[in-house]
């Protein structure tokens, strides 16, 4: 057994140790169930932590995250987390959140071969091609890998407002909204992008669905 993994035992134990000490019940409490007003998109990468960037104690946000903070509507995973969190959970607020220096964006921006990975970023590669002109107009290779990050989040936002679960909330008068960020890994601030929906009118009317 390697050193990394006894460490991360122990690392449990401790945490528990010293949470316990500073509420006896926290762990009770926990157990009775979880009311999170917020579910959170996010990237899979390891330097981009949900509660620990806006500040959120362990109950108070649902976590889906993936390759490049992705919102694909034949995902059947991404899908389940949000008609669980918007038909149960009953949660007001979603917030795609992308990262800057993000490698899923960096990589649809080549033409090299990852493996099965390639499958999933050719998603990312269609906002490029669908804002190629925005895109190609930034001479800035930095700058525009920035622009890529934050268009490949609007769209992820715009998707989630597409779906039949996010509509459905909509028809019967549930709020919920939208949002879309993106993290700066050297600055620890989020950028919010205001792409904020909070109803299908916000969407052209060949999307918005009949109930």
């Amino acid at each position: 057994m390697s050193t990394f993994y006894k460490q991360i035992l122990e690392n449990n134990k401790q945490w528990v140790a010293n949470t316990i000490e500073k509420n006896p019940d926290y762990f009770a409490d926990l157990a009775k169930g979880q009311t999170p007003p917020l579910l959170w998109i996010g990237c899979s990468d390891s330097r981009v932590p949900a509660n620990e960037i806006i500040g959120t104690k362990p109950g108070e946000v649902f976590v889906h995250r993936n390759i490049a903070n992705m919102v694909v509507h034949s995902d059947m995973n991404m899908l389940s987390v949000l008609d669980y969190a918007v038909n149960v959970l009953k949660v007001k607020h979603v917030i795609v959140c992308g990262h800057y220096g993000c490698g899923g964006v960096k990589a649809a921006m080549c033409n090299d071969s990852i493996g099965i990975i390639d499958n999933w970023i050719r998603h990312i590669k269609n906002v490029y091609r669908l804002h190629q002109a925005q895109l190609d107009a930034v001479t800035d290779e930095v700058k525009r890998f920035d622009l890529f990050v934050e268009l490949n989040v609007k769209e992820a936002v715009f998707d989630l407002a597409k779906t039949s679960i996010v509509q459905g909330a909509w028809k019967i008068g549930q709020a919920l909204s939208l949002h879309g960020w993106a993290y700066g890994l050297h600055s620890g601030l989020v950028n919010d992008l205001e792409v904020n929906i909070s109803s299908e009118m916000d969407l052209d009317e060949v999307y918005q669905l009949k109930f």
